[in-house]
Formats: C-alpha cells, structure tokens, sequence
C-alpha cells in the first residue's frame, strides 16, 4: 500500500533552513563577494553622442530635385556600411589604442572589429520638430577623450562618405549620360549615312517598268493555273490506278490463301490412321506385358521396339507432309502477277510526270516571286525612304532627350562639387562624457548575490530533499505507520559523545569559512578568466 507524501509546514521549513543556514550563508557570501570583487574591478564606459541633419540644398528645387526620404535612407544605410568596414574601423582601433585588453589577448581583429560595431549606434533622431532627416551616431569607450575623439572621427567619416558618394553618384551618371548620348550620335550619324546610299542604290526603280512587269506577270499566272490544272489530273489518275493495284492486290492474297487451305494434311491421310492403331495396340499389348513381365524382358524390348518404329515412321510422314506445303507455298509467293506489275509501272511513270510538273511549277513560282519583287520595287523606294526618315526622326528625338538629361546630370554633377546641394553636417558636435554610462554594478551586484542564494538553497536542499523521504520526526511516524505514537525516546549520548557533538559542529564551520575565504579569489579568478562580465562592460 502506497503512502501520500506528507506535506511540511512552513515552520518545519523555516527550522530545515535555519538547521543549514551556514550551508546557505557561506556559498552565498563566497559567490556574492566574487562577484563584487569581479564587477568593482570591470572597466568604466563612456558614451559620446553626436547629432548629424541633412542640410538643404542651397539652390532652388526646380533646378536641382531633392532626394527622396527612401533614396536618402539607402544612402545612409550604405555610408553606415562603409563607415563600419575594416578598413575605416581598423586605423582608429590603432590610432587610439582602443580595445587594449583584447589586444593583448591576443584577439583576431576581425573580433576586435565586430566588438566595436557593437559599440557604434546610429539611429534617427526624433527629439525635436524642427530637425527633420537627423540622426545620433553613438559610441562607447572606456576613456572619455579616446570616446570623444573617436566619435568624431565616426562624423567626420561619415560626412566625408556621404559627400564621396553624391559626388561619385552624379559623375557616374552624368559620364554615364555622355556615353549613351555619344552612342546615339553614332547611330543617327549612320542613319544619315544609310539614307544617301539607299537613294543612290534605287535610282533606276522607276514607276515607267510597272506595266510590263504587269504583263509578264499575267502570263506567268496563266501558265501557272494550267500546270496546277495539269498535276491535279495526274494524280486523279495516279489515286484510280492506286485502287486499283489495291484491289488486284487483294485478291491476289486471296487466292493464295484459297491455295494453302487445300494443302496436304498428312493426319487425315488413311496410312497415317492405320499406324495409329497400330500405335495404340502396341501400347496395350506392352501395358499388358508389364503386368507380368519385367522391362527388361526380350519379348517386351521387342514390342517396345517395334513401338518406336511406328513412332518414326509417323514422325517421317509429318515431315514430309510439312516440306511438301513449304514447297507449295514457295511457289506461290514467287509466282508473279502480270496485272499489278503493270499497274505499279503506270503508277511510277504518273509519280514521275507530277513530279516534272511540280519542278516547272516551282520554277514558274519562282519567277512569279522575282517579278513580284521587281513590281514591290518601284515603290519600295519611296517606303524605304520613308522608313529611314521615320527612324532618323526617332533617333533625333532619343538625342535630344539624352541631350537635356545629360545637361541635367552635368548640373548635378557641378552642384555636388560645390557642395551646393543637399549634405549631412553635424549639428551637436561629439560630446565630452563626464560619467561612466556602464556597467551597472549595483544590479550585478545583487545579480550575484541572489545567484550565491541560489547555489545556496540548492547546496542545503541537496542534503535535506533526501530526508524529507524517510522517516525523522514523530509526525512522519504517525503519518506513514498509521499508528499513534505512544512513547518516544530521545536520542542516548554519554558525556564524551555529547562534548562531541558541538566540537564537531564548530569544527564544521570553521572548515566551511576556510573554504569560503579560499574560494572567493578563486571563484573572482575564473569569473575574470572566462569574460563572463565584459559583455556586461557595454
């Protein structure tokens, strides 16, 4: 039978925990003072914060289009990933000896660098209306000058980007333009070129030729209905003949297969009857000897013998009869039929005579086509002319569309040199920080003192979960016997037992506060080796 757990009060565990207080109290002081030691020692940081705006441009919108608000965005974005390269982070990390601790660890820069970008932030500034397009570039460092300097350098880099990257942007567009603008030049200087050789190359397609061309070409046509009228009744002819050769060539199949029916079949002949009953008397004659008489016996070999004759004889007639309709069927596929080859010579001369047709239709289509041409030529002149002047007409609008857009680019480009439009400038300038914004040591503080607790409890449950399963007290007694508890004895200990016992327990404890006072520089070691505060730092 299963018994319920018996459930303490709160004061039954207020007394297991007092019972273990030194249990709690010393692994919770050891980790706590640690955690101070480690947290007190971590290094101060500083924040420097500077306020970057877009400045407007100095010449009219109507000359110069402003930027849009997503298009200066990918252009932020963009600077930010340039400004936060190696190559632009590595320098300061060396010119301010930053990061030094990590340095001398013996860090991969590459570490050293993704740590820094972690330490810039750069977000849109909303704290006042009438700032539009700004943004806080923030940097956190462990000395404040170093934070200070570095944070402007962070601006500086970023407007000098910026600036690069609008100056390059309009001369690339602006040669981009010059470039297309060249190209289409090319193209209209060929089309003028193409018009001059099409004019002289058609001077002699003159309107005059139409009319015999006309004529010729009517007589072509006639020709060429007659022949079409020609091959339609050649193969009229050539389709009647195909029936025919068809028809003859079925009955010829018929009459072959009238042929193979009436062949000899050797198994209805009366000679090939006879040697079956004889067969079959032979089999019951030796079916009755061997009811008495053994194989071996001379009078049954004989008989057997005499079977395997008649067998071969009838296998023999069954061969020849097969050879005989072989041969009788090899004849008649051999045999010529006079009709059908005639018919299939009439049939190949037609195929010949509509093909000879066919080849002088061909040609007559040919020369139908040519005269065509020569006809389309006369005022193919004029329609190509015309064609060419559509195209040089478009070609002369693309440049002069290319032609503004270029002048427009050449603008832009000017204007970014100049500095004349729209630029990012700093508003406040990096900030001398004059307290540590990190870390927060009151709250790790008490981060570790609670983790001590922590380790603590657990220390003293380790020892006490497992007799809160067994039977301890009058209570656990009473409860898992089911029984009432009539007399108990205490526990029996003499004088030298008894001095024991306290002696013991402050042995005990002087043990645990030793090992507590070694472990706090051990512990505060291992927290400092392992770096588990430095993220902390930031």
């Amino acid at each position: 039978m299963s018994v319920e757990f018996r459930q303490r009060t709160p004061g039954e565990y207020a007394r297991i925990i007092w019972k273990r207080k030194w249990l709690i109290f010393l692994p919770t002081i050891a980790i706590a003072t640690a955690v101070a030691i480690v947290v007190w020692r971590l290094p101060n940081v500083y924040e420097s914060v500077t306020l970057i705006v877009v400045k407007p441009s100095s010449i009219s919108t109507s000359v110069v289009p402003t930027v849009s608000d997503d298009t200066l965005t990918r252009q932020l974005n963009n600077i930010n990933q340039v400004v936060t390269s190696r190559s632009s982070l590595q320098p300061l990390v060396e010119r301010y000896g930053l990061y030094q601790a990590e340095r001398l660890r013996n860090e991969p820069m590459e570490e050293i660098i993704d740590g820094m970008r972690k330490d810039i932030h750069v977000e849109v500034n909303t704290s006042r209306n009438d700032i539009t397009n700004g943004f806080n570039i923030t940097y956190r460092g462990r000395d404040p000058k170093t934070t200070q300097a570095v944070t402007a350098e962070l601006a500086s880099k970023f407007i000098d980007a910026q600036t690069q990257a609008t100056v390059s942007s309009s001369t690339q567009t602006k040669q981009f333009f010059e470039q297309q603008l060249a190209q289409v030049k090319q193209e209209l200087d060929a089309i003028d070129k193409q018009r001059l050789e099409y004019m002289q190359q058609h001077m002699d397609n003159l309107p005059t030729s139409a009319a015999s061309l006309l004529g010729q070409l009517n007589g072509l046509r006639e020709q060429q209905k007659a022949l079409i009228t020609e091959v339609g009744r050649l193969r009229d002819s050539r389709t009647a003949l195909s029936t025919q050769l068809n028809a003859l060539q079925q009955q010829f199949e018929i009459d072959k297969q009238e042929v193979e029916e009436v062949r000899t079949d050797v198994t209805s002949t009366l000679s090939y009857g006879q040697l079956i009953q004889r067969k079959a008397a032979l089999e019951a004659e030796i079916k009755n000897m061997l009811t008495t008489l053994r194989p071996q016996n001379p009078d049954v070999k004989a008989k057997q013998a005499e079977l395997d004759s008649i067998k071969g004889e009838m296998a023999q007639m069954i061969k020849d009869a097969e050879a005989k309709n072989e041969e009788i069927r090899r004849r008649i596929a051999d045999r010529p039929d006079l009709r059908i080859s005639g018919l299939q010579s009439d049939i190949q001369r037609i195929d010949n005579e509509i093909k000879r047709q066919e080849t002088i239709l061909a040609q007559s289509e040919t020369q139908i086509g040519e005269v065509n041409q020569r006809i389309n030529n006369v005022p193919g002149t004029e329609v190509g002319l015309e064609i060419l002047n559509r195209e040089y007409i478009t070609k002369k609008g693309n440049y002069d569309d290319l032609l503004k857009k270029s002048q427009s680019a050449e603008l832009v480009a000017n204007v970014a040199a100049n500095a004349q439009g729209e630029t990012i400038q700093v508003i406040d300038p990096a900030n001398l920080p004059s307290r540590p914004v990190a870390p927060k040591r009151p709250l790790l503080m008490l981060l570790g003192l609670g983790f001590g607790l922590a380790v603590g409890l657990l220390a003293a449950a380790a020892f006490e979960v497992p007799r809160l399963l067994t039977i301890q007290t009058l209570d656990d007694a009473e409860h898992y016997t089911g029984l009432p508890v009539l007399v108990s004895v205490p526990e029996l200990l003499t004088p030298q037992e008894a001095r024991r016992v306290p002696f013991r327990r402050r042995l005990l404890l002087a043990a645990g506060v030793v090992i507590t006072l070694v472990s706090i520089p051990a512990l505060a070691l291992l927290l400092r080796a392992i770096h588990v505060f430095d993220r902390f730092s930031g």
